[in-house]
């Protein structure tokens, strides 16, 4: 890894010497400890890349704005394969060298601490395809008309240099170029955010998105396919882009009209919408076998069933908005966003349909925290495998606990402070961490505080320990 030898620079300031050290290969994160870098925070990512879906090439070039927070003679990127052609900081050529997932530059001249800096890095190749300590798949992954990037936890390092720990929050500009198809037709190119530009060249398409409101790297995405696109409003005049693949259309004909009407659902509950709008992507994926809540507009491998939408879009607000601090806080994402689910049937019913309406048939939530202790629910199994608060490895970060438990731990708290501290409680967590960073110990600080209980034996029960609970209530 990289070495940590300081050395001393010219002399600063009122003549005292200057210490400049290389930034760090991590940030300390127990459960991914090669994940991110310290020495500096990004501001802003400028990513231009250049795709060819027929042979699966990726050029590009990443503009990186970003604070010292030390004086810093060396930094680190994270990036998965790929070559590197150039780096400049500061507008210089800097020295860079690669080991593993870790792209070292070495600017001309050290950055002093607080300096805000500009790095460009211009790489290509063809991207790859990781897959997770749990067996999932993720990075740059081929479909069979195109392409989709999806990054948690590690990656959107398969596509872009970056500090690529949820701690360090950005905003983008991602533009892509593609060449038409065989046929002259142009692919889709959907994105985080807005789309600010469509350019048609003849024998290219290029579409810029921008996204304004701070993104953790995981939940960067790019899309690059043939879609259905339906564009509409929220009640709140939220601007929504759907994008579905054709071979999805049928099955997902309701995601459009359900996108916005979750998104107001959940804006009662939850507090305000955090991002400039909202939407979905369903693509033609069904061997990838998950969803991810990329920001702004949800990532789905096939047509999502009501409460997979739900779960989704609630992240917009818990895991996007405010997002953990570190990947052991994971459940504030998963366990918030399962009770969404909960909700959503005790308030709206079950997804089942009889003359046009939804049919008033779901569990009030309950009943659902019975299903789960007693194991009936079809989501229940292995959620006592570990405590949600404490995955014991990367391998685990998704398993049952972190959602199922997590939820059942949520709703314990529900049910000691009473509905409106509860609900108070939600919109107070997502105002106060807004487009920030959060943990566990600031979420129980914020329910006792809100419910002037004293919640230690309710949490160390639910969240903390590692057996079931030998009693419900």
């Amino acid at each position: 890894m990289a070495v940590t030898t300081s050395c001393t620079g010219s002399a600063s300031g009122k003549g005292a010497a200057a210490v400049w050290k290389p930034g760090a290969s991590g940030v300390g994160d127990r459960l991914f400890p090669g994940l991110g870098n310290g020495g500096y925070d990004v501001a802003h990512y400028g990513l231009t890349l250049h795709y060819v879906p027929e042979t699966n090439r990726l050029k590009g070039t990443a503009v990186i704005t970003a604070r010292a927070t030390q004086n810093l003679s060396r930094f680190n990127l994270d990036l998965s394969g790929l070559r590197v052609r150039l780096a400049t900081v500061q507008g210089a050529k800097a020295r860079y060298a690669r080991e593993k997932d870790e792209l070292l530059v070495t600017p001309a001249k050290p950055l002093k601490d607080g300096e805000v800096f500009r790095t460009v890095v211009t790489y290509d190749g063809t991207p790859r395809t990781i897959e997770d300590d749990d067996g999932s798949l993720e990075g740059w992954i081929e479909t069979d008309d195109g392409s989709t990037a999806l990054g948690q936890p590690a990656g959107s390092m398969t596509w872009f240099p970056g500090n690529h720990h949820p701690s360090d929050k950005a905003t983008y500009d991602i533009t892509v170029t593609v060449p038409k198809d065989e046929d002259g037709d142009p692919y889709d190119v959907v994105s985080n955010g807005e789309l600010i530009t469509q350019e048609d060249k003849g024998e290219t398409v290029t579409r810029h998105w921008r996204t304004e409101e701070p993104m953790a790297a995981y939940l960067a995405h790019v899309s690059v396919g043939y879609f259905e696109v339906h564009k509409g409003w929220t009640d709140d005049d939220l601007p929504s882009f759907v994008a579905i693949d054709p071979d999805e259309s049928e099955d997902a004909a309701d995601v459009k009209d359900l996108v916005p009407e979750i998104v107001d659902w959940a804006s009662e509950r939850f507090g305000p919408y955090p991002f400039s709008s909202t939407g979905a992507v369903v693509d033609h994926l069904p061997e990838l076998d998950y969803a991810l809540e990329t920001q702004t507009k949800p990532y789905f491998d096939e047509a999502p069933d009501e409460t997979l939408l739900v779960h989704e879009l609630a992240h917009q607000w818990f895991g996007n908005s405010v997002t953990p601090r570190q990947w052991k806080d994971m459940w504030l994402n998963e366990g918030l966003a399962t009770y969404a689910e909960w909700l959503w049937e005790e308030e709206r019913g079950g997804e089942e349909k009889q003359d046009g309406d939804r049919k008033q048939d779901g569990r009030i939530t309950d009943e659902i925290f019975d299903d789960f202790y007693a194991g009936k629910d079809p989501e229940s199994e292995g959620i006592w495998s570990f405590p949600p608060a404490a995955p014991p490895s990367a391998a685990r970060v998704s398993d049952p606990p972190v959602y199922g438990r997590g939820a059942m731990a949520v709703h314990k708290v529900r049910r000691a402070v009473g509905d409106e501290a509860f609900f108070d409680i939600l919109r107070t967590w997502t105002r106060q961490h807004r487009h920030g960073n959060a943990d566990t110990d600031q979420f129980i600080a914020l329910c006792e505080s809100k419910s002037g209980k004293d919640l230690t034996n309710l949490f160390e029960t639910w969240l903390f320990s590692k057996e079931k609970p030998a009693r419900m209530r």
